[in-house]
Parts: structure tokens; sequence; C-alpha cells
């Protein structure tokens, strides 16, 4: 069995080829069934944020299992160039990708949390919909504890590292102040929530859209005001800056919508869906600027964060090591029970003639041969599991071969 996945992110596609291979919670819910009843694959995953893409399976290494067309079809694409925007990954490189990926450190704002609860959450759904199998569970389950000993041992330095709060900062770093000003945030789902959260703190009068028919079981963060989300384009003229953060498949602002707009000064529009929520061309409007989730990239790391990135890595590969040895231990099983039962077989042959000769009854003779069974079996695993404690991985597994070559007729 083997582990592989493909996935497209921040760093190989912009936000619209993105949004074209990008999932809901159904969607990914009901793809995760469909990649598993394929041919080769026992279990799969899909995880799916603003930022990236990715799918996770479990294979049949004797199949000639291909993620990438398994997507497509799903997405019913059939144009083969996007290929090039996905990069897949199997065995160890995955293995190690989704271990730096869950700790925050492959992120477009290292060291960011909020991948963490992406992970958990992909592999509740995963599981929800009976697509997990038992290697991509103990895999994720392990991805996710890296993560939170990171978050717990390892404090970056730069705070909340949202994409919200790049944002602030890197308006801030133009001069831009959010002290007093009239903000509205477009969603309150989870992303909204922190952004509308964000702002407050950030010293914002913000306002939060609800869904006219939630707008009485929704919660908001405190300090926020709320408007019905079909009130939004009469108040937007009252704004300084307005996020729009939701899971919908159409477009929150339109240009349409702005064309009779008559704004009082300047307005800031950040978009921090994927499919987009804003549409593009209204970056082109008078007075407007527009910034996407491609528009706060981190391109250096900053120096202050490299003694911390090096505990977080040693963290993540001390979390790698204890996986592979599970699942090394766990292909290793079958063989070694083969192993002891050609030992214990071999051991009743020479004493047969013995047993058969030594006067008892025939209760006896069974009990015996029974006995010896459990204690050869027992000796074999005792000698065979303490060259595994006492030898590097390699040197063990060529005992287990060279003892597998014993029996071999």
């Amino acid at each position: 069995m083997g582990i592989s996945m493909i996935g497209i992110d921040h760093n190989m596609a912009p936000v619209d080829i993105r949004a074209l291979f990008a999932f809901t919670k159904k969607s990914a819910g009901e793809a995760m069934e469909k990649i598993k009843s394929y041919k080769g694959i026992y279990g799969c995953v899909i995880l799916s944020t603003c930022n990236r893409l990715e799918v996770w399976a479990s294979v049949d290494e004797e199949e000639d299992v291909c993620l990438y067309d398994c997507v497509c079809q799903l997405k019913g694409i059939s144009d083969d160039s996007y290929r090039n925007y996905f990069v897949e990954r199997k065995d160890e490189e995955a293995v190690e990708h989704l271990f730096y990926l869950t700790s925050g450190l492959k992120s477009q704002i290292i060291g960011e949390d909020q991948i963490l609860t992406q992970v958990k959450d992909a592999l509740n759904l995963a599981r929800e919909n009976f697509a997990v199998d038992g290697v991509l569970e103990v895999l994720f389950r392990m991805a996710v504890t890296a993560g939170k000993k990171i978050k717990t041992e390892v404090p970056f330095s730069h705070g909340n590292p949202s994409v919200i709060h790049q944002a602030i900062q890197f308006l801030g770093q133009k001069g831009y102040s959010m002290q007093d000003k009239t903000c509205m945030v477009i969603g309150n789902g989870e992303m909204g929530k922190v952004a509308a959260q964000a702002l407050r703190e950030a010293g914002a009068d913000v306002t939060v859209t609800i869904r006219q028919y939630r707008s009485g079981i929704v919660s908001i963060p405190a300090g926020c005001k709320r408007i019905n989300y079909g009130e939004r384009m009469e108040y937007i003229p009252e704004c300084d800056l307005v996020v729009s953060a939701t899971a919908s498949p159409n477009f929150t602002l339109r240009r349409e919508l702005f064309e009779e707009l008559e704004l009082s000064g300047e307005l800031i529009l950040i978009d921090l869906a994927v499919p987009r929520d804003i549409e593009p061309s209204i970056g082109s409007l008078e007075g407007i600027t527009l910034y996407d989730m491609d528009s706060f990239r981190i391109e250096e790391i900053p120096a202050e964060l490299q003694e911390n990135l090096e505990a977080a890595g040693a963290i993540v590969r001390e979390q790698m090591d204890e996986f592979f040895q599970w699942l090394d231990g766990r292909d290793l099983i079958p063989r070694i029970q083969e192993i002891k039962e050609e030992a214990v077989n071999d051991l009743n042959l020479r004493i047969a003639k013995i047993l058969k000769k030594t006067q008892m009854d025939e209760e006896d003779r069974v009990n015996l041969v029974q006995a010896v069974d459990t204690a050869a079996g027992k000796v074999v695993n005792k000698l065979i599991f303490g060259l595994r404690d006492s030898l590097n991985q390699e040197a063990f597994l060529e005992c287990v071969a060279g003892l597998e070559k014993i029996y071999e007729e």
C-alpha cells in the first residue's frame, strides 16, 4: 500500500484557477465517497481551503491510480492544461508535506493556525462519509498532533497570522490605519468572523451582513453591528473598507451594482473567498482598490522567525518518525507472522518423532504440542522484535528478508 496526493495552491496557481477545483463541504464529501470507490483506492481525504486543494489517497501500488484524472472527472474538466498547476507527491514526500502543512509551515502566512483546524475538519468529513481508511486516519491524526504541539510549544512572534491580519498589516505599512474606519464584512462564517474580530481589534467600526432568514439565530463577534445581506449595497457608500468572505458560488458584489452607486470617498475592497466573491472588474472603477487572497503574499521569511521555524521543524521530524515506525510495523506484522508460523512448524517437525516415542496419554500429548507451539511463537516474537529495537530500520528489514529466505520453498 502507498500514500499518494495531488495538490494545487497559491504558490502554483492564481485564485481563478484554484476556484475551478474548489469543493464545498457537501461536494467534498460526495467526491471522497466517489474517489474511494475507484479501483486501487482504499481511502480518501479532501482538503479544500481558500489557498489550496489537496486530494489524499491510500492506494494499491500495483494499480495505476491517477488522482488528477479523478478530480477532473468529478469536476467535468477535460482540459489537460491544468495539470501543470498541480503537484503530485507520494509516500515519504507526501507524508512530509502534510506534517509541514498542518503545522502552518507551508501556509501563505507562515505559522498561521487556521490550517490546523482545516485539516482536522477534512479528516472529520472523511470519517462522516466513510472515506478514510486506517492509514490515512493515523497519518492525519499524527499530523494534527504535530500541529497542536507546535502551536503550544512554539509561539510565533507575529501574533495571530490569519490572512485578514496580514491584510491589516499590509495596509498599515502603506499608511492606512483601521482606527475609526467604517467597515463591513460580508459573510459570517469562520473567516468572516475572524475578519470582523480582527478589524474590531484594529479600532474599526464593523458591521456584519447576515442572511435575513438566519438573522435571529446567528451570533456575530462582540462589538460588531449587523445588517441584512440584502442591504449591503445601501451601506457601502458609508464604508471605508469592505471585506467579503463567503462560501457562495456566486459574486456577492457585482460590477453592475456599483454603476449607479455614489461613493463618499476612497473605498477598499478585500476579497477573501475562493471562488471569488467580488467581480474582478470592480477593481478598475474609479475610487476603488480591490485586493484578493493573492495580494498578501510573504515574499521572504522574516529573520525573527528563523529560530521558531527550526524548533517547529524539529517537532515535525520527531512526529514523522513516529508515523513511519507505525507504518513500517503495520506492513511488517504479516511478514513476521509468517516467519513465526514457519519457525513453529519447523520445530514441530523436529520434535514430532521424539513426542511419538514418549509414553503419555493422547490428551497430554496434544496439550504439550499446543504448549510448545505457544512458547515457540513467543520466543520467535521476542527475537524478531528484539532485533527491531536494537538495529536501525534498514538493517532490521534486511534481517526480516533473510529470515523469510530461510523458509522459501
